[in-house]
């Protein structure tokens, strides 16, 4: 597998974004929005083929970007949740109130919030945690992020 440089996970959160705006806010009213996914939920299977497909996507950027696991299971819940309604949407006589809760539910944008938020918690090393700490670099780097409130943890990117 290629070694991860910051460059990767810059993408991985610049991609996020285009996904976050698509799906929840392409049409902005104020500090509401509605994007595909509450567009598409109108349309049967096609609005909840784009609501799973998305948010496998996002689960997948997770995992590349290593996130925090409970960070990967808040976005589990907040696109399990936005994805069932989607379903139950594709049951004739239940689709209206699924269909209007996934329009005012924006789970793709809180699922994409929590990656951004970890990703922008991280420190970042483009090495192994084994030649950091072999080079006597691991200390510094668990140095700076006790020294910033803003960091939570430290993730090596050749790992």
């Amino acid at each position: 597998m290629p070694r991860r440089t910051v460059g990767d996970i810059e993408k991985i959160w610049t991609n996020v974004e285009g996904v976050k705006k698509l799906s929840d806010r392409v049409i902005g009213i104020g500090p509401f929005g509605i994007g595909m996914d509450g567009l598409l939920t109108w349309v049967p299977v096609l609005g909840t083929a784009y609501t799973v497909g998305a948010a496998g996507w996002l689960i997948v950027q997770a995992f590349r970007a290593k996130a925090a696991p409970g960070t990967v299971v808040r976005m589990a819940g907040y696109l399990g949740l936005d994805s069932v309604t989607s379903a139950v949407g594709e049951v004739p006589f239940l689709d209206f109130v699924p269909n209007v809760v996934d329009v005012l539910f924006p789970g793709h944008l809180m699922a994409a919030k929590a990656l951004q938020k970890d990703i922008e918690s991280t420190h970042w090393v483009e090495a192994s945690e084994r030649d950091a700490r072999a080079s006597g670099e691991h200390d510094r780097h668990v140095a700076k992020v006790k020294a910033d409130p803003k960091l939570r943890r430290i993730v090596y990117l050749h790992d």
